[in-house]
C-alpha cells in the first residue's frame, strides 16, 4: 500500500469519494469537481491510498482559514475515508490505512511549518469517529452538537481552533416553510442531501421557499 498526492488518474474517484459505483452518490452532481477546481491553488492537499493501482482511501485537508472553523497558521482536516463497504473495490478498513493516511497529512503539514492541525469528528461511534482521532493523539477542543473538534498543536504556544459560529439566521416568509440548505462542495454525501432537499421543495411547489448558500460565500 502507498500513500501519494492526488493526481489526475484518480480524479473520477475523488470527486465521489472512491464510490464510482454507487447510484446515490450519482445525485450529488458535480459539486465537489466544482470545489476542487476552486480549491487546488488555495491549499488544498489530498493523499490518496493505493493499493494494487486501486485507490482506496483518501484525506484532503485546507489551510483553516478556508474551512468552519476559526484559527492561525493551522491546517483542517475536512475527511478521511478508507472504503469500507462491500460492493465497488470492497472493504479496506482495519488495514491501518487511516492511520497511514493522518500520518502522511501530519507530516506533510509539519514540512509546511503549521502551528497545528485541527480535524472533526463525531460523537457518535460512526463515520469520522471523534474517539479515533483522541486515540491518535487529537485533543477536544470545543464541541456543536454531535460535532466534536479537535486538534494537534505542533509548535509551543500555537493557539486551539474554535467552531464558527452563527452569525445570523435564514431569512424566512411569512406563510412557508423555509428550506436553508448549504453546499458545502467537499462532500459528496452532503451534496446529495442538498440536491434531494432541493427536489423535494420544487415538488411542493409554492408552500416552501429554498434558501441555498455556498459555503465558499
Amino acid at each position: 500500500m502507498q500513500i501519494i498526492d492526488l493526481t489526475e488518474k484518480y480524479y473520477n474517484q475523488y470527486f465521489c469519494c472512491l464510490e464510482d459505483w454507487s447510484d446515490d452518490i450519482k445525485e450529488a452532481g458535480n459539486h465537489k469537481e466544482v470545489w476542487f477546481n476552486k480549491m487546488k491553488n488555495k491549499g488544498l492537499r489530498v493523499k490518496i491510498a493505493i493499493e494494487d493501482e486501486v485507490a482506496c482511501g483518501m484525506i484532503q485537508y485546507v489551510p483553516v482559514e478556508n474551512s468552519s472553523v476559526e484559527g492561525k497558521d493551522l491546517y483542517f482536516i475536512q475527511c478521511i475515508w478508507v472504503h469500507g463497504h462491500k460492493k465497488g473495490i470492497g472493504n479496506y478498513q482495519k488495514r491501518g490505512i487511516g492511520k497511514a493516511l493522518l500520518q502522511a497529512a501530519e507530516d506533510d503539514i509539519k514540512k509546511m511549518n503549521q502551528n497545528g492541525i485541527a480535524a472533526w469528528g463525531l460523537s457518535l461511534p460512526i463515520w469520522m469517529k471523534a474517539s479515533w482521532f483522541k486515540k491518535q493523539g487529537y485533543h477536544k477542543i470545543d464541541k456543536n452538537g454531535i460535532a466534536v473538534l479537535l486538534w494537534k498543536p505542533l509548535k509551543d504556544g500555537a493557539s486551539p481552533p474554535r467552531w464558527i459560529k452563527e452569525k445570523k439566521k435564514p431569512q424566512v416568509t411569512e406563510g412557508k416553510v423555509t428550506v436553508t440548505s448549504f453546499v458545502n462542495g467537499w462532500c459528496p454525501v452532503q451534496n446529495m442531501v442538498h440536491e434531494r432537499a432541493k427536489r423535494a421543495s420544487q415538488e411542493l411547489g409554492e408552500w416552501v421557499e429554498f434558501q441555498e448558500i455556498q459555503t465558499f460565500n
